[in-house]
């Protein structure tokens, strides 16, 4: 078992990501954690909600690689054209 020098510090937005997952887009099933943020592996359009939102936003031309820096619930399947999605929880 490796060893992690880091595990007894808090787990907060700003640290690194502890518990990464692929993201499937789903227009009615929430994402399983509140991410800290998104990374989108092939660029174009994310729709989704944030975790304190009430309405769906719209991040257009959304290019290969970037973060995202927003925590979401919900990232809509309709409308969404980015793809290779990863949480960073």
């Amino acid at each position: 078992m490796a060893t992690d020098n880091f595990q007894t510090l808090s787990d907060i937005p700003g640290a690194p990501s502890r518990a990464p997952f692929a993201v499937t887009p789903s227009d009615s099933v929430e994402l399983s954690i509140i991410p800290k943020a998104l990374y989108v592996g092939t660029g174009g359009t994310v729709i989704l909600r944030g975790v304190g939102g009430a309405a769906d936003v719209t991040f257009k031309n959304v290019a290969n690689g970037q973060v995202l820096d927003v925590r979401a619930q919900f990232v809509r399947a309709t409308g969404t054209t980015a793809a290779d999605i990863v949480a960073l929880a």
